[in-house]
């Protein structure tokens, strides 16, 4: 058993009969009145995301996890493939427990949080940011890198990403993968 001060991101907890995965968090000491700490919550077996308030000092119930190295193979329809880097086992994974499932990139290499407990994968751990090529644009035109205009484009994983009017076909960029942003063009 744990308390809220124990709260941080990433903290997978037992809540209301399902296991969620802490994504945001915030203490909040008001001026009148008791602490508490405000939570976005996201459950591991259906990928729902719901908000929550503990008083502070309650007692959370939290779940012993494992971290391991994994390579995304490949996707089958909803089921995603992975490998284990060290043990070479595989195994396939929900489309709705992954985060960001649209930005990843065959051999992508993930950290995937397992259950000790029940030895079942819980979260894929995306890196910070992947580089992808663009695969569609509109023309870039000479002269629009002063504004912050965006565009519309696709990349080689079939997401489609904001990007400034510069990046042509063929350009590689760095997508942040907490938000699906790009985050700047990546040169060779």
């Amino acid at each position: 058993m744990a308390s809220t001060s124990d709260i941080r991101n990433g903290l997978c907890i037992k809540f209301n009969h399902d296991i969620y995965k802490i994504i945001e968090f915030l203490h909040v000491k008001p001026g009148k009145g008791p602490a508490f700490v405000r939570t976005k919550l996201k459950s591991l077996t259906n990928g729902k995301v719901l908000d929550n308030t503990f008083s502070a000092g309650h007692k959370i119930d939290t779940v012993r996890v494992e971290t391991q190295n994994f390579q995304y193979l490949y996707a089958e329809g909803n089921q995603f493939h992975f490998m284990n880097v060290e043990t070479y086992e595989q195994i396939t994974l929900d489309k709705n427990i992954l985060d960001a499932p649209d930005l990843l990139k065959e051999g992508t290499n993930v950290m995937v949080q397992i259950n000790t407990e029940t030895e079942l994968p819980l979260s894929v751990d995306m890196p910070a940011s992947i580089v992808l090529e663009v695969t569609y644009a509109e023309p870039g035109v000479k002269g629009n890198t002063a504004t912050n205009a965006t565009k519309p484009a696709k990349v080689e994983t079939g997401a489609s990403v904001n990007v400034p009017l510069f990046i042509n076909e063929g350009d590689k960029i760095k997508i942040d993968t907490a938000t699906g942003s790009y985050m700047e063009r990546v040169k060779e």
